[in-house]
């Protein structure tokens, strides 16, 4: 499974989660990730944090971290579909990566790192989306990613 972030400044981190992420586990990266990539893409002081109501995004102890962290929080209605921006990220991650049909895992982690790095800003913005402004930084997960590792 796969950590990342962005905003309209473009990809921020991208982790390898090997566990079975769960709401500790979720503050944690967010601890470690999110804030170091807000910095590295020099966003201004008041960006609002985006993800979707995956439970351990809206469990009450990660609501109550990012309180305390003083993270201001884009809502999300609780029944919405998913229209998470993220997922056009993911999708251009996935056909960048498949295009170098890596062979074991530890390719797909190196190609996935590397090819993340090198998406451009105006494949992450999108101009006609309200959300995707230099303010907001979104978080999100991938797990689907990996599979691609286990073709023949």
């Amino acid at each position: 499974m796969l950590w990342g972030c962005f905003s309209a400044k473009g990809p921020g981190r991208l982790i390898r989660v090997k566990e079975r992420m769960n709401g500790g586990m979720y503050r944690e990266i967010l601890s470690k990730n999110l804030l170091p990539s807000a910095r590295a893409l020099k966003m201004k002081r008041g960006w609002v944090f985006q993800h979707d109501n995956d439970p351990k995004h809206t469990a009450r102890a990660t609501k109550e971290w990012l309180r305390k962290k003083h993270f201001k929080v884009l809502e999300w209605p609780s029944q919405s579909p998913d229209l998470n921006p993220i997922e056009n990220l993911w999708r251009e991650l996935k056909i960048r990566v498949a295009q170098r049909q890596p062979q074991n895992i530890t390719a797909l982690e190196e190609i996935c790192m590397e090819e993340w790095a090198k998406l451009p800003a105006t494949d992450v913005a999108v101009d006609d989306d309200p959300l995707k402004n230099e303010n907001v930084c979104e978080g999100s997960w991938l797990e689907v990613i990996l599979h691609v590792a286990q073709r023949k």
